[in-house]
């Protein structure tokens, strides 16, 4: 028996090289019931460029040590978009984790962020990134290769069996609160997004002064909280509540948003359906530019 019995989901990220059969016993005896790991791609070439410290073969062990303690529910990472990477080195990638029976996949594409060591090698020429459409195809096929799995998709990124979708991130994208805990965790609380203090030697050497161990933080003004309501929401199969959204706000999505909806309406990018407003297929795969429809100007 478990050491500690958890009600509702305790999930644990980390990388398939540093789930031993030991630690992932330990994760299991202290209540931890699902597993999230960083697989990012099955080629190795592509791993190597990513800097990841696994391999394929550390993948599928993995996978075999949680099932063999008996974790519940295990989610895969992969990533598409990624520098020398084809359609079909992301459709293989796709096929091994679908192959292993898992229960949930994330799939993102590669952002290249400010300050970043890939950023910096884009910026040099020293790093070739698959052109926009590329990525868009790969997006897509992963959109009609997971309709024909048992996976089903809740938010653009994210497909899981029934009753395998991830508790914790659905937290973000309903835009409620939380707790960040920890060296460079993040947390909204009493409407202050903030940020913690990294390394983990800065962050306790704050706590041993009697300081807040807090790098940064910010307080969204009502009109932003409203867009990320709406950008955060659609992210969700299911979509943006209007009367979530008149309830919290205290305003009709209309009154707010009601020229941006019927234009992306009209543009095929979103839908209505009674009580939710979603993104189409269309509008998953250009997500990023129905979000920045939503941004007001004040």
């Amino acid at each position: 028996t478990d050491i500690f019995e958890i009600k509702g989901e305790f999930s644990f990220e980390a990388n398939p090289d540093e789930l031993t059969l030991e630690k992932v016993q330990l994760l299991k005896d202290f209540g931890v019931n699902r597993l999230s790991m960083g697989v990012q791609t099955f080629k190795p070439e592509l791993l190597e460029i990513l800097g990841r410290t696994h391999n394929t073969s550390d993948i599928y062990q993995a996978v075999t040590n949680a099932r063999a303690v008996g974790i519940p529910s295990i989610s895969l990472d992969l990533m598409y978009h990624l520098p020398k990477q084809t359609i079909d080195d992301f459709k293989d990638s796709l096929e091994k984790a679908l192959a292993m029976d898992i229960d949930h996949i994330s799939s993102y594409g590669l952002i290249l962020e400010p300050k970043t060591q890939f950023y910096n090698m884009y910026k040099k020429g020293k790093l070739k990134i698959p052109n926009e459409d590329i990525g868009e195809e790969m997006y897509e096929y992963l959109l009609e290769r997971m309709q024909r799995s048992e996976l089903h998709q809740y938010e653009i990124s994210n497909f899981g069996k029934l009753n395998h979708e991830s508790n914790h991130n659905k937290v973000y994208w309903l835009n409620e609160e939380y707790y960040g805990f920890g060296a460079g965790a993040s947390g909204y609380v009493n409407g202050v997004r903030y940020t913690n203090l990294n390394p983990v030697n800065h962050y306790i050497k704050a706590i041993n002064e009697g300081k807040k161990p807090i790098l940064s933080e910010t307080s969204p003004t009502y009109n932003e909280r409203m867009e990320e309501e709406m950008f955060l929401g659609l992210r969700m199969n299911q979509g943006v509540s209007k009367s979530r959204f008149k309830k919290k706000f205290n305003k009709l999505i209309d009154e707010v948003f009601g020229e941006t909806i019927k234009d992306l309406r009209c543009r095929g990018l979103i839908k209505e359906e009674g009580e939710f407003i979603s993104l189409t297929e269309r509008g998953k795969v250009i997500g990023n530019e129905v979000f920045e429809a939503f941004l007001l100007n004040s």
